[in-house]
């Protein structure tokens, strides 16, 4: 399956459009995709590719004063990973919920949303790991985090006749997060969605695969997952069955997959996530 942009339905435009439309050159343009600040998708050719509503949303802001010409702005991306990693330190399910929804309406789409997210458990994580964050704080901002991304999907309305997806976790992994930010995107998208979730031995997601034969199956794995080999042993026979039945598979995560499994789409943000579910058949 291609991941080139549609040049249909929405409307992407380059970066040396998007910088004639700012009145500014491709560099700046650039640094401030790279900043996070001007949100963009990248190309299969790593192009970036920007939603011309946002361009258009970022020049308002540039004219309101928000966001300044030599690329400092208020909120900084950085900023806004650190606001969300206080919410999931400190707020409750029901204000977690509340402020996913708000940062949905800021953001315009659930993807954006999920990559502001994903950044602020890396930051969780790093604070851990360095001793700032203790475990049982980490497992109650995760398990707050699962409960409110719960209802936020719940409330999206699920598509008749969309495409069939199915959410897994690698072998031996059970960090569930990535899976129910893919799922939010996935539900926007139009697509419908079966949640596999941990532990699912992968004899049993063949299974699914030949006897259900879904459009997509999403694997994801964790930092947890570190040995390609072993990811590699474990998912091969379920690339092989997508192959059969033509099933796209795509890995997510931060895991160590490998490059040679036959057929798969290795997908690091939920921007090219997204790329691929509105790229042309």
């Amino acid at each position: 399956m291609s991941t080139r942009l549609r040049s249909t339905g929405t409307q992407y435009i380059s970066t040396a459009s998007a910088a004639q439309f700012l009145g500014v050159g491709p560099t700046s343009v650039k640094r401030w995709a790279d900043l996070g600040l001007l949100k963009c998708v990248r190309t299969a050719g790593n192009h970036r590719r920007f939603l011309r509503d946002d361009v258009e949303r970022f020049a308002r802001a540039i004219q309101a004063g928000h966001i300044a010409l030599d690329g400092e702005a208020g909120p900084t991306a950085s900023d806004q990973v650190a606001t969300w990693t206080r919410h999931l330190l400190e707020c409750g399910t029901y204000s977690l919920h509340g402020a996913l929804l708000t940062e949905r309406e800021a953001q315009g789409a659930w993807w954006q949303v999920a990559d502001l997210i994903g950044l602020a458990l890396t930051e969780l994580g790093r604070r851990w790991a360095c001793g700032e964050v203790s475990v049982l704080a980490e497992h109650l901002a995760s398990e707050r985090l699962a409960r409110a991304l719960a209802r936020c999907s719940e409330a999206l309305p699920t598509p008749v006749g969309g495409p069939r997806v199915l959410l897994a976790m690698a072998d031996d992994d059970d960090h569930t997060l990535g899976l129910s930010l893919a799922e939010l995107v996935l539900r926007e998208a139009g697509h419908q969605v079966a949640w596999a979730g941990r532990a699912t031995p992968s004899a049993e997601l063949v299974n699914y695969l030949h006897t259900q034969a879904p459009a997509m199956l999403g694997l994801s794995a964790s930092v947890a997952c570190s040995d390609p080999d072993l990811l590699r042993e474990a998912t091969l026979p379920v690339a092989r069955a997508c192959q059969d039945v033509r099933c796209q598979l795509v890995l997510g995560g931060t895991g160590s997959w490998p490059d040679d499994l036959p057929g798969a789409l290795r997908m690091r943000d939920f921007a090219s996530f997204h790329a691929l579910l509105t790229s042309g058949p």
